[in-house]
């Protein structure tokens, strides 16, 4: 990552003011570190990043979930960014949880996207926004530290990178929970376009297949 790109990142912020930033550039390490300093239980919603086909039924699903736990020893994670199951960090905040944020530092050119309901954010140092690395069973930096720093793993719907992440949770022996939700049909059927693919065939995306089949 460049001093240049690190710099006009913390001029946005600064401008913005909405953020904490701990990090430009984390290791796994760096972030989970300053979990354990919290001293709270981390519990992670994980989903899709592009808009849900029936946000409120999403909300709702958040809402219910979180009515199990208390703000005063829980910490509420995503993926920092305000889009698809980002859009729960302003219902989380006005239930009075304390938010927090672990991003690619690929999110550096897309700063605007980062949720300004998020208290903290860690910039992990990665070259892909997340997933396995190529051919390898591996987790990238980023979904290692979304997986080391949670204590409870929540999926709403999600693609790829959720279903490694929330399997490489289950793996470490932690508890895991999935919630099925479809992605914005509109949104699917575009991306397939803009990528030359069939249209769908289904919307429920690729951690559905996995762990949405198992009840």
């Amino acid at each position: 990552m460049s001093r240049f790109r690190q710099f006009i990142g913390r001029i946005k912020f600064r401008l913005r003011g909405k953020n904490r930033v701990l990090g430009w550039a984390m290791t796994p390490d760096e972030a989970r570190a300053f979990f354990a300093g919290q001293r709270k239980t981390v519990l992670t919603l994980f989903g899709y990043s592009a808009s849900y086909q029936d946000e409120a039924g999403m909300l709702q699903t958040v809402r219910e979930i979180l009515s199990g736990y208390s703000p005063e020893t829980t910490l509420v994670n995503i993926g920092a960014t305000k889009g698809g199951i980002g859009a729960a960090y302003p219902l989380a905040k006005s239930l009075g949880f304390s938010t927090t944020g672990i991003v690619s530092s690929q999110a550096l050119d897309y700063l605007d996207e980062i949720s300004e309901a998020v208290d903290d954010v860690c910039f992990i140092e990665d070259e892909q926004w997340g997933g396995k690395l190529p051919a390898s069973e591996e987790l990238s930096p980023t979904s290692e530290a979304m997986v080391t720093c949670s204590d409870i793993l929540v999926g709403i719907g999600g693609n790829d990178i959720c279903r490694d992440e929330l399997l490489a949770g289950r793996e470490h022996g932690k508890p895991v929970y999935f919630y099925p939700a479809e992605v914005d049909h509109a949104w699917a059927i575009r991306r397939a376009k803009r990528m030359d693919s069939p249209p769908p065939d289904s919307f429920w995306g690729a951690a559905h297949e996995v762990l949405g089949k198992e009840k």
